[in-house]
């Protein structure tokens, strides 16, 4: 008791030397590695990686959209701020939406977490940073052109709604709806140059992040390229995951 107390005022006490010393040591192994970030462009199968990641490790899964969603409806404090934002056709702030993330990690029964779609800016993940510690940040490294062609081999029937992808349900007669015979379109949101764009804005806004996170060390960008029998078969969400699984259950201590 005194020893400590001694030492809190300032002069050395190898006692208390050797009781913070020995916190440090248990605790930094157990706060890196839960809380995680996930990464990785539209379309380049980031939710059914992070469905598999919730389904193996019981992660509390936090999506900024969902938790918007779910604030406004329980009408909480920042859910009525948020909420004013939303109405006015303006993006939430990121001092709300860092309050949201801190009140559902606080809330959650867990120490994983998962943090998907946030931060998205180099701003947010500095103002994270000084609430919540990221432990892992992974990023899915899944090449521009594949999801171009993932994406833009869907056309769809207007008049029905029925979509048809080149690659795996294709229609009987090129250009076709099976049924109607009427000719497909290609929504403006599935067109190559459209989906480029959207890629070419998600890497500007991602690179600093991406950097961000390399420097505390906590960053792995996972392609799949290591398992070239699954992504020659088109199934690089598997090749990543093959890869990824190990690496989360390593850091997890498991």
């Amino acid at each position: 008791g005194t020893e400590q107390g001694v030492a809190s005022q300032g002069s050395f006490s190898p006692l208390g030397a050797m009781f913070s010393k020995r916190s440090l040591a248990f605790a930094a192994p157990l706060s890196r590695g839960l809380k995680t970030l996930i990464m990785g462009p539209p379309g380049g199968g980031k939710g059914t990686i992070s469905k598999r990641l919730i389904r193996d490790f019981n992660f509390k899964h936090l999506s900024t959209g969902d938790m918007l969603r779910e604030q406004v409806k329980a009408g909480t404090e920042l859910g009525k701020k948020a909420n004013e934002y939303m109405v006015a056709g303006k993006l939430v702030p990121d001092e709300l939406l860092i309050g949201m993330v801190q009140e559902e990690i606080k809330k959650a029964t867990t120490d994983r977490v998962l943090l998907d779609g946030f931060p998205r800016t180099l701003p947010q993940a500095v103002a994270l940073d000084k609430q919540v510690k990221i432990g892992m940040a992974l990023n899915l490294a899944v090449p521009t052109e594949e999801i171009v062609k993932r994406i833009s081999s869907r056309w769809v029937h207007p008049a029905s709604g029925r979509v048809y992808a080149y690659d795996f349900n294709p229609p009987k007669v090129e250009g076709k709806d099976d049924e109607t015979g009427e000719p497909l379109i290609q929504r403006e949101d599935d067109k190559p140059e459209t989906v480029r764009q959207r890629m070419q804005a998600y890497d500007d806004a991602t690179a600093p992040l991406i950097d961000h996170y390399k420097a505390q060390n906590v960053l792995r960008e996972f392609d799949g390229s290591d398992h070239p029998e699954l992504v020659a078969k088109d199934r690089r969400s598997d090749a990543i995951y093959a890869t990824l699984k190990p690496y989360v259950a390593s850091k997890l201590g498991l």
